[in-house]
């Protein structure tokens, strides 16, 4: 059984490791940068973050594994940020990690306030930043560092908030990316291209697997994607050579 204990013994005896999924510009295939996502080897299985990731939210494993995330990923891919200045890279920040300055001091740790306004912070839209995290949104709002919500459901009350709430990048989940072809999708795809109306949003779809879907999120204005149409996450070194195959572009649909 997993438990907050097991996560935090896990990263200290070097079991964490990540890998990157490109993200995709859909009207060029140019990749843009990619997502840091964080993986748990255990003996000879890799366990996906889905299976630890919910039994530390809201513990101090959750703040623990965040600045762990930033340091590898600044370690690894810092460099190649810095000669590369077209890209970005995400790393997924907890709401409850928000507001008590960790974030910054491990990306000043980790030799990446150079290149600050090229890290995306993806907060997800389960759970609420208290008083402190949403004072550090509102500073960051008024900065040159990018902020996604992630794992966007298409309804309407979620279209709502997100038309109020600064930030700069929305990822609609898999879900909505699914549904793309049946009655239900069409009706979401009208929500949001509504969002994508207002002018405020980039969108990135996650989950495409399907050409037929890139193609539909491309028409209805959606500007990025991820999923395995493009490419599996993959590690640093592979990540920076797939970017090098299609920084000016590609042909995926």
């Amino acid at each position: 059984m997993i438990d907050p204990n097991a996560v935090h013994d896990a990263i200290f005896a070097g079991d964490m490791f990540l890998e990157y999924l490109p993200t995709v510009r859909l009207d060029d295939g140019r990749c843009i940068g990619c997502e840091a996502l964080v993986r748990w080897r255990r003996g000879e299985d890799v366990i996906p973050p889905m299976d630890f990731i919910p039994v530390i939210e809201d513990t101090p494993v959750s703040g623990l594994l965040t600045y762990w995330v930033i340091d590898t990923m600044g370690h690894e891919m810092g460099e190649w940020m810095r000669r590369c200045p077209e890209v970005r890279v995400s790393v997924n920040v907890p709401p409850e990690v928000l507001g008590r300055g960790g974030i910054e001091y491990a990306s000043y740790k980790a030799n990446l306030m150079s290149v600050r306004n090229r890290v995306v912070l993806e907060i997800t839209e389960r759970g609420t930043p208290d008083r402190l995290g949403l004072e550090e949104l509102r500073e960051i709002a008024g900065s040159d560092v990018m902020i996604a919500m992630d794992d966007v459901a298409v309804d309407e009350n979620n279209l709502l908030v997100l038309s109020r709430v600064p930030v700069d990048l929305i990822k609609v989940d898999r879900d909505f990316v699914a549904s793309i072809g049946t009655p239900a999708g069409e009706s979401a795809i009208h929500r949001l291209q509504a969002l994508i109306g207002v002018g405020r949003h980039l969108v990135v779809a996650e989950g495409v697997e399907q050409a037929m879907q890139a193609r539909r999120l491309r028409e209805i204005g959606v500007q990025f994607a991820q999923g395995w149409l493009f490419s599996r996450p993959l590690p640093a070194a592979e990540m920076m050579a797939w970017h090098a195959r299609h920084a000016t572009g590609g042909t995926f649909f």
